[in-house]
């Protein structure tokens, strides 16, 4: 695993814990509009962090595997397989 994508794994990860964190959260203040805009923005953030992942090194889940001629899941390492993870 190069270091960036290393890098771009780690923000995976830690744009993930907030999603999970602020979650919490509003499952007892579900009107707090500050913490709701707050899950959106990490929310898209997150999206976009896995889709430059997908683009560059390869699907992270089997939903983001293009099947157009051939099944390649399995072509590269499972994110769990690389190196120091």
């Amino acid at each position: 695993m190069n270091m960036e994508q290393r890098r771009l794994m780690q923000q995976i990860y830690e744009a993930g814990f907030v999603i999970d964190d602020v979650l919490l959260y509003l499952d007892t203040h579900p009107c707090d509009e500050e913490a709701l805009a707050y899950y959106e923005s990490f929310r898209k953030l997150y999206a976009k962090l896995v889709k430059d992942y997908t683009i560059h090194f390869g699907p992270l889940r089997v939903d983001q595997v293009d099947v157009s001629n051939h099944w390649a899941w399995v072509k590269t390492p499972w994110p769990w397989e690389m190196e120091g993870c």
